[in-house]
């Protein structure tokens, strides 16, 4: 299915883009915070973990909001190590691909819950690819702010626009997703 595949490729982005944020730092960069009422990135990549523990365990058949779940424990400091964050990190994104494995089109029809709200599939998937994008952004700009002029871009580099239009303009048009690329650098 289309739109299946496309999530997929959304999702696998947004896993690499915070792969590479989290590469880049180090463990006590990993716990920075701005303020008491900022989180740090070990507290949003607890979040994401949480949520998509509950979202995603038996995705088709239980409520997304899981009675196990405890939301206001995720926003404290309970990450304490990168090895922990990054436990974590796979967890919850294999969680989620393990999930995205059982469905195929003849489950599209069945609505799922999330806090007894019901949601085509099409809306569950697309309320949590917008969550992660959310979250894996606040990485990325806290790992900007932490590393200043040190931060190697994850996308276009400043100044190289001209360059990267040229390379994707020199090519025949074709179909694809735009994270292709992207992904196939990452993986190598």
């Amino acid at each position: 299915m289309i739109y299946l595949e496309s999530a997929r490729k959304q999702f696998k982005y947004y896993k690499m883009l915070g792969d590479k944020t989290i590469d880049r730092l180090t463990e006590e960069e990993i716990l920075w915070q701005y303020n008491e009422e900022s989180n740090s990135i070990a507290i949003i990549v607890n979040h994401l973990w949480g949520n998509m523990m509950s979202r995603w365990t038996n995705f088709l058949t239980e409520d997304g909001e899981k009675s196990w779940r405890n939301r206001d424990r995720e926003f404290e400091d309970v990450i304490r190590t990168k090895a922990e964050l990054e436990a974590k990190w796979e967890e919850g994104w294999g969680c989620l691909f393990d999930a995205l494995d059982t469905l195929n089109e003849d489950k599209f029809n069945q609505l799922i819950y999330i806090r007894n709200q019901g949601h085509t599939i099409v809306e569950a998937i697309n309320r949590q690819i917008t969550h992660y994008a959310y979250h894996v952004g606040q990485m990325v700009f806290l790992a900007k702010i932490i590393k200043g002029s040190a931060w190697e871009s994850l996308s276009i580099p400043r100044g190289q626009s001209t360059t990267y239009n040229k390379e994707k303009f020199a090519q025949p048009k074709h179909t694809a997703h735009f994270t292709d690329d992207e992904i196939k650098k990452h993986q190598s």
